[in-house]
């Protein structure tokens, strides 16, 4: 049940750099004019299909979503695998953010790769590509990111907004007005204003809830009046690193009480929905092939379950490095049904309390909007 997906031919990866060439009046993937500043704003979490569920809570980004306004995100459908591509402008097997968890093989352990940050894992070498950010410096351009103060010296953040000016604002509207006095204050700027809300409460509560809906209705109320204060020389693009489904508690899958699911794995990684397994290569008895076959066997059509070489083959990952290579599982299992899989012996069972999930091949998860506004409008 191997997917042959056709990812769009614009990608997230293309936000950006785009952006950032039409401040340096280059052309670019995206086609936008030339401006003097531009504003990228990365709602967590807002898939398309959740944006057209919801679309009278949201008139106006719904209003300006259409075909030429969706395109892909990457593969896992995570946070960490999004931004950075959208922060970096190249593919999850360039930058190395292949996933929530991955292995460091190097030192035998699983890693997260969003608040796991340590001495065995520096941003600024783990993290292997040169940020957007990093190039508007080379151009002389003053780059900003703005986001909640919690996140000014994470590890993560070290590792995919390098080179731009951190901007510490916690609500919403802060950001915004924080991005409004950015642009009065600078004949030139790339700005990137992360926006989290979305997300939390969908992990909480899921998308289909009444906190969701609030946080939509939040965003579309300061994207309106911020857009409604753009000049001549501002552009805007709104976009998203995943979209959300919501997946029951009965939903869950605790692939460890079938043996043969687990039978010579050593490491278990990546997401609910995008599960990345690594086998004890100290053993011989089960190889990559035979335990994808017996997740095939057993799961049927409720997910795709790739070996690391049909996953790399498949160009799910992009072009992927030899250094990124083994952080990669040596089998991936995605979820193509609303189920989520989780090993249920560890003690920590936290994360089986979270509604909404991401991390799939699933429509529902990668495609998300490009929202244009300001210069950038259509």
């Amino acid at each position: 049940m191997l997917p042959a997906r056709q990812f769009s031919a614009l990608r997230l990866a293309d936000v950006l750099t785009s952006s950032l060439s039409a401040v340096c009046a280059r052309p670019n993937a995206l086609a936008l004019p030339p401006v003097h500043k531009a504003i990228v704003i990365l709602a967590d979490g807002l898939g398309v299909s959740s944006l057209r569920a919801r679309a009278g809570h949201a008139r106006f980004l719904s209003s300006r979503l259409n075909k030429s306004s969706i395109i892909d995100g990457v593969f896992p459908a995570t946070t960490v695998a999004g931004i950075a591509s959208l922060t970096t402008g190249v593919e999850p097997g360039q930058h190395g953010l292949v996933g929530y968890q991955v292995l460091d093989e190097a030192n035998d352990r699983v890693v997260n790769q969003l608040t796991g940050w340590d001495d065995g894992m520096q941003p600024a070498t783990w993290q292997r590509a040169r940020t957007v950010f990093d190039l508007a410096t080379d151009e002389n351009v003053p780059s900003f990111a703005i986001g909640p103060k919690r996140f000014v010296a994470s590890g993560f953040t070290q590792a995919v907004l390098r080179g731009a000016h951190y901007v510490p604002a916690d609500s919403v509207a802060d950001r915004f007005a924080a991005a409004r006095g950015i642009l009065n204050d600078n004949p030139t700027a790339l700005i990137y204003l992360y926006v989290a809300e979305l997300d939390v409460a969908a992990h909480a509560h899921g998308w289909e809830s009444d906190r969701w809906l609030a946080q939509l209705e939040t965003l579309d109320a300061e994207v309106t009046r911020f857009a409604s204060t753009l000049r001549s020389d501002e552009g805007l693009l709104l976009t998203a690193d995943h979209g959300v489904i919501d997946v029951p508690s009965v939903r869950h899958v605790l692939f460890d009480t079938e043996p043969a699911l687990v039978a010579g794995v050593r490491h278990v990684a990546g997401d609910p929905r995008c599960v990345q397994l690594y086998l004890d290569h100290q053993q011989s008895s089960v190889t990559a092939d035979t335990l994808a076959d017996a997740w095939r066997a057993s799961q049927g059509d409720r997910a795709w379950v790739y070996t690391r070489s049909e996953a790399v083959s498949a160009g799910l990952y992009g072009r992927v490095a030899d250094e990124v290579l083994p952080r990669i599982g040596d089998i991936v299992v995605a979820a193509r049904k609303s189920i989520a899989y989780y090993d249920s012996r560890p003690t920590n069972q936290k994360a089986r309390g979270m509604i909404g999930q991401h991390g799939s091949l699933t429509d529902e998860e990668v495609r998300v909007p490009l929202i244009r506004a300001g210069a950038f409008a259509r």
